[in-house]
């Protein structure tokens, strides 16, 4: 007997797991876009609402530029549909407030108090939409000695204690990771929280204020410093590559290049030293378990580089993958984008602009086997779908002038969709 076809196998595949979920996204620069890009990615419908008259600060951050339009507004934006409010104006909250009525979700990153100074804060949208899931991210979160304090990447990573142990030597001046990573994963962070009220929505019909900080974004990064730090009462200090528990796991340099190895665990240090050629080292007693490398570390480096440096990248790389002891090379940005497991994971696919035509940008790093996600729409252009979505919220043609007239609303001009021809 053939097996029977459920309702479920009939219908297509959702566009994401979050198809049907509608977010207003109300910010700007690093953080909230993150998490709007995150939840556009899975399929949310995401409706940016950007400021008159200068649009999200991203817009500004050049070089570099992809044709008339900034690289990083085109990186942060994509698969989200953008309109330009004027929210000081009273066109400008009557239209917020309509769209508020029909969304899920709103996600905002305003400096502390701004909203509710709008009258679009939490506790007055409450009332009228108990079922709005809203939330905030901001620098220090809303309690707290610091809930006024604007915040920046920079300072989160300051005060977090990331810069004190990010460095090449324990004597060094502080420095800062490279990416802003209390922007990003304060955004991740945000989405997640999103999905786990949505959850409790989906059970109880209930909204929920979610907020986190940039703050708090950055302290989850250092558990292992902060175990130390909780554990000793004596805070860790700078290390270059290496891990503050275990070794070695750090980077070294090969004659023409560096690597970086994970020989931690004794079953790995036992097959890098084959793959070294320097069995000898199993029996040193100062190198004997993983306390022992720990409180040795300078005297394991210095052998353990000395010997990387007499080949090439090359040829550690291959010996110690063929022993199966965790390694890599260390890649600049180019080679990391260009690398065959990025791009077997989609983690670089090019979308289609309305004015540019193709752009590459990062995949989605979430895979989905029922609902895959997918980069569907490039950025969009200033204003490029203010009177789509006005009308789609029920606002006639004569309303949508007045707006304008007002200044509540900026339309751009008819912008061509990806692939349609131009007169």
């Amino acid at each position: 007997m053939n097996k029977p076809i459920s309702a479920a196998e009939t219908q297509p595949r959702a566009a994401g797991p979050l198809a049907g979920l509608k977010v207003i996204d109300l910010t700007h620069v690093m953080a909230g876009p993150t998490c709007t890009l995150m939840l556009a990615d899975m399929g949310a419908e995401v409706i940016k609402i950007e400021k008159w008259p200068n649009g999200d600060d991203t817009r500004h951050s050049v070089p570099p530029k992809i044709g008339d339009e900034a690289a990083s507004f085109l990186m942060m934006n994509r698969n989200k549909r953008g309109i330009v409010l004027d929210l000081k104006t009273d066109g400008g909250k009557t239209i917020l407030r309509r769209l508020i009525a029909g969304a899920d979700v709103l996600v905002e990153n305003f400096a502390p108090g701004a909203m509710e100074r709008l009258g679009f804060g939490y506790e007055a949208l409450h009332k009228d939409f108990p079922a709005l899931i809203y939330c905030s991210l901001s620098g220090f979160g809303r309690t707290g000695p610091y809930k006024h304090r604007r915040g920046f990447d920079l300072v989160a990573q300051a005060m977090s204690g990331i810069m004190s142990f990010t460095g090449e030597r324990p004597d060094g001046p502080p420095v800062k990771c490279g990416p802003p990573l209390s922007d990003i994963t304060a955004g991740l962070l945000a989405a997640m929280g999103i999905l786990a009220a949505y959850a409790h929505r989906l059970k109880t019909g209930e909204g929920q204020w979610v907020e986190t900080s940039l703050f708090e974004a950055a302290l989850v990064q250092t558990y292992w410093q902060s175990t130390i730090a909780l554990a000793t009462d004596t805070a860790p200090r700078a290390m270059g590559s290496a891990h503050p528990l275990n070794a070695p796991y750090q980077a070294f340099e090969a004659s023409d290049g560096w690597l970086v190895v994970g020989g931690a665990n004794k079953k790995n240090w036992l097959l890098m030293l084959e793959a070294l050629g320097a069995p000898e080292l199993a029996a040193d007693p100062r190198f004997v378990n993983g306390s022992d490398r720990m409180a040795n570390l300078k005297e394991l480096e210095t052998e353990l580089s000395r010997r990387f440096r007499k080949q090439t990248r090359d040829h550690w790389l291959a010996a110690l993958e063929e022993k199966g002891v965790p390694c890599g090379p260390v890649n600049d940005m180019l080679q990391a984008l260009c690398d065959p497991q990025t791009l077997a994971r989609d983690m670089v696919v090019a979308v289609d602009h309305s004015t540019l035509g193709p752009v590459k940008t990062i995949g989605l790093p979430v895979k989905f086997s029922e609902t895959p996600g997918k980069v569907r729409s490039g950025a969009p252009v200033y204003g490029e779908h203010t009177r789509e979505v006005l009308r789609e919220y029920g606002f006639d043609h004569a309303q949508i002038e007045a707006f304008e007239r007002e200044g509540a609303v900026f339309a751009a001009e008819d912008v061509p969709k990806p692939g349609q021809q131009v007169a």
